[in-house]
Parts: C-alpha cells; sequence; structure tokens
C-alpha cells in the first residue's frame, strides 16, 4: 500500500509500506476515502518539531471498515467512519470528563502503541486501535459531496469549536479570530453557529477572506500588532472583543489575542504551541482576560456535528481550496507551507 513519509524537513515522499492489518481484537482497519494535510503537520515538515528518520504521517481520516478484530462492536466492516486525529478508548474517566485527548489507553496516529507502529493517516489503508472509542460510523449511504465536510469533523471543525467554547462564546457575544487558517475559518463558523453577533476575522489573504465572511465573519481586519489591536478595539466600543479565538500557535499570535481582548475578556486557544508565548500574568492579573483551551478532543464533538453535516446545514468543507491524488502529496505539502492552499485533501 502507498503511505505518506516525512524523511527529513521539507522531504515528504509517498512510498510503499507493508499493508494495514489488524494485530489485535480491539482493532479495525480501514480503507481510507479521503485525508488531509493539517497546519500542525507543517511543524515538522519546516523542521522547526524534529523528525528523525523515515516517519508515518497524516492524522485526518476518513474511509470504509475494511476488517475489525473479535472484540469490536460497535463498528462494522462496510461503515463509513470518522476517525478523530487521536486515538481513544472513549470509555475511561477522562474520555468521560470530555478530555478524550487525554485518555489513559491513548494515542496518536504515527506513534508506536502495544510495541507496533500505528499507522499514520495519509495512506490508502490504516490500522486503528481502540476502533470503538475512535472511531465514529456513519449511517446510511454517503454522498461524496459530504465527503470533505465529514472529514473536517476529524480535526478541524471541532478545533475551531473548541476555541469557541472555550472562550464562551454564545448568543450576542462579539468574537475575534487570530489566524486564518482551516482552523481559524471553522472558529468563525463555529461563533456563528453559537450565536455570536459579530465576528472579527484577521486575514491578510483576500481568498481566506471571502471563506470567513461565507462562514459568519461580519469583519476583516489585516492589520497586525499594536495596530491589529487598536483595530480590534476601535470596532468594539474603544475596548477589544468578548471573546478572541487563537489558531495559530506562536508568540505573535497569542500576544495578539490577548491584546484584543475586552478587560473580562476570555482567550480560546486551539493554536499548536511552537514557540509560544509564556503569559504575561501582569498584564492578564490587571485585565482580568482569561485564557483556555488546549488540545481540542474533538472525539466528542463529532456527534454533535454529524446530523447537520448530513443535512447540508453545516457546510465546513468549503476550507478545502486544493485537492491532490495522495501520490501528489508532496505538492500539497509545498502549497501550505507558501499559502498557495488554505487546507489540502488528499485522495488515495
Amino acid at each position: 500500500m502507498l503511505a505518506t513519509l516525512l524523511h527529513a524537513p521539507g522531504d515528504i515522499r509517498v512510498e510503499e509500506v507493508p499493508d494495514a492489518e489488524l494485530h489485535g481484537a480491539d482493532e479495525a482497519v480501514v480503507r481510507v476515502v479521503a485525508a488531509c494535510i493539517c497546519g500542525s503537520d507543517l511543524w515538522p515538515y519546516r523542521g522547526i518539531t524534529s523528525v528523525s528518520g523515515p516517519t508515518r504521517i497524516g492524522h485526518e481520516f476518513v474511509g470504509v471498515v475494511e476488517a475489525v478484530g473479535d472484540g469490536v462492536s460497535k463498528v462494522r466492516v462496510g461503515d463509513f467512519v470518522i476517525a478523530p486525529f487521536y486515538v481513544c478508548d472513549n470509555i475511561c474517566i477522562n474520555c468521560r470528563n470530555s478530555v478524550s485527548t487525554s485518555c489513559l489507553q491513548g494515542g496518536s496516529w504515527g506513534s508506536r502503541r502495544g510495541g507496533h507502529q500505528v499507522d499514520g493517516g495519509q495512506g490508502e489503508l490504516v490500522r486503528v486501535p481502540l476502533a470503538d472509542g475512535t472511531l465514529v460510523p456513519v449511517r446510511g449511504p454517503v454522498d461524496a459531496a459530504l465527503v470533505p465536510h465529514l472529514l473536517t469533523l476529524s480535526d478541524v471543525m471541532g478545533t475551531g469549536h473548541h476555541a469557541a467554547l472555550s472562550a464562551g462564546v454564545r448568543a450576542g457575544s462579539t468574537v475575534a479570530v487570530v489566524g486564518d487558517g482551516a482552523v481559524g475559518l471553522c472558529a468563525i463558523l463555529a461563533a456563528k453557529r453559537l450565536g455570536a453577533e459579530r465576528i472579527v476575522a484577521m486575514s491578510r489573504h483576500a481568498d481566506r477572506q471571502a471563506i470567513a465572511r461565507e462562514f459568519g465573519a461580519t469583519d476583516v481586519v489585516e492589520e497586525r500588532g499594536d495596530a491589529g489591536a487598536a483595530r480590534i478595539r476601535e470596532l468594539f466600543d474603544g475596548i477589544g472583543a468578548d471573546a478572541v479565538l487563537e489558531a495559530v500557535g506562536t508568540k505573535e499570535s497569542m500576544d495578539q489575542a490577548l491584546r484584543s481582548a475586552r478587560p473580562g475578556g476570555i482567550v480560546g486557544f486551539v493554536g499548536v504551541p511552537n514557540g509560544g508565548a509564556e503569559l504575561p500574568i501582569g498584564r492578564m492579573f490587571s485585565t482580568n482576560v482569561g485564557v483556555r483551551g488546549g488540545v481540542a478532543p474533538v472525539r466528542g464533538y463529532i456527534e454533535e456535528f454529524l446530523p447537520e453535516v448530513l443535512d447540508g446545514s453545516l457546510t465546513p468543507g468549503r476550507v478545502f481550496d486544493l485537492e491532490l491524488p495522495l501520490a501528489d502529496a508532496a505538492e500539497g505539502y509545498a502549497a501550505m507551507d507558501a499559502r498557495r492552499a488554505t487546507k489540502v485533501l488528499l485522495r488515495p
């Protein structure tokens, strides 16, 4: 089977690897219908996080179950399934406390677990540990046009939603979103879904601004730094937004978020921190600005979103603006790295 491997910074290759196969009773093998490249995949691609030899990569996919172990009861061969960006049992105490990213039995795609290498999501087949907890089946036929929207539920839609929930977005809220990648755009969609009254997209890219407005942004701010924070305050009564959603993960983006929130406001952060800021406790103390968020427990959100995707009322798949065959994954990484694409969908 073919799969994507990262050999070194900037060196993505699609190569033949052994076929995925069952190793345990709790597992399933999924034939991938669509996978995608995440902004967080760019950190090792750029060399910001270390890479040690050829590494399976990718953590977002949907597909059809080809085989299940004897202990699997909730998914069946032939089911179309959504895989969140991590493995979880969905029954341990942390999962029950709505923090399935901290599952006591869980792990991540591409890591080692139980003496075996866990497959990356960018391949023709994926072995899925803890299949009953990890996979979410979509009952009934799945139209091809739904696939991009369903694929966003594996990560970016749930991650944007987590930012909005963490920041306390509700009906009537004012919101600013720092970051115009797929997560930031989905955060706009999530804020709109939760009833936000006014949503500002901080974006300098016309194509992403267009998606942001389609998703519910009422304003766009292109300025950054002091000018950006001043512009946000100007839009919101001279004080800033109730909620600021941070979807980048850098020192600069967190600083922008904190300075764009009104006194007593909340920053919901979901950008994967790479070189992120230490929080300025003095400023937070004096302004009562809070910070909540972290790695998004998207497994717990999939079933909430699923009916809305299936009936067409929620369409987050608009974030995919480049589709490529799996064999051309290297071009997909290059396109996202150069910001020629917002998010790339790969079809085996």
